[in-house]
């Protein structure tokens, strides 16, 4: 299982602009074979920070989510409301319940 953390610090006032792309990304995201877990939360205490956790069976399914055209046009979207630099961490699981 590989695990990524991604950590998008969304402009003032640009938050609605951010749901709007991310519920267009989703149901995409939703009908990929190796994902597992795709999460869009807020950072308690920090509201302009929007945290994805996501989930893949194997590396092949990380790499080919990366790939799709629609992560690509969410990418390009997310330059107008994203303020600074994305933080990504991405781990392997060496065990889970």
């Amino acid at each position: 299982m590989v695990t990524l953390i991604a950590r998008l610090p969304i402009v003032e006032g640009r938050m609605d602009e951010a749901l709007a792309a991310f519920k267009a990304l989703m149901p995409e995201v939703a009908k990929e074979e190796g994902t597992v877990l795709y999460s869009l939360n807020v950072e308690k205490g920090n509201p302009n920070t929007l945290v994805v956790v996501e989930q893949y069976r194997d590396k092949e399914s990380l790499k080919f989510h990366s790939s799709t055209p629609y992560l690509k046009e969410f990418f390009e979207k997310s330059a107008s409301f994203t303020s600074g630099k994305t933080e990504i961490v991405i781990m392997e699981e060496i065990s889970g319940v």
